[in-house]
Order: C-alpha cells, then sequence, then structure tokens
C-alpha cells in the first residue's frame, strides 16, 4: 500500500510516489499535489506549519 501524505498548502491527500515535488523545512519533509503548491509554500512556509 502506496503512503499517503497531505498536501501543506491545499490539503489534498497525495501519495508520496505521485508528488509533483518535495521539499524540506525545519527538518522535516513535504509533498505536494502541484508545482504552484510547492512555490507558495517554499514562498511562505511558516504559514503552512503549525
Amino acid at each position: 500500500m502506496a503512503e499517503k501524505v497531505k498536501d501543506p498548502v491545499c490539503g489534498m491527500e497525495i501519495e508520496v510516489q505521485q508528488a509533483a515535488g518535495k521539499t524540506e523545512y525545519q527538518g522535516k519533509t513535504y509533498y505536494f499535489c502541484s508545482p504552484g503548491c510547492k512555490a507558495a509554500f517554499e514562498k511562505d512556509p511558516q504559514k503552512y506549519v503549525s
């Protein structure tokens, strides 16, 4: 069974292998459904991490 994660920007549930992108922030890896969500996160990551 594929590992599922939630895109921190839009909240969409995605499979890690299907992610359009990923980035590291404060020692944690975040996965994204699209390049747009990845760009939004990288512009202001604090807005999306709680």
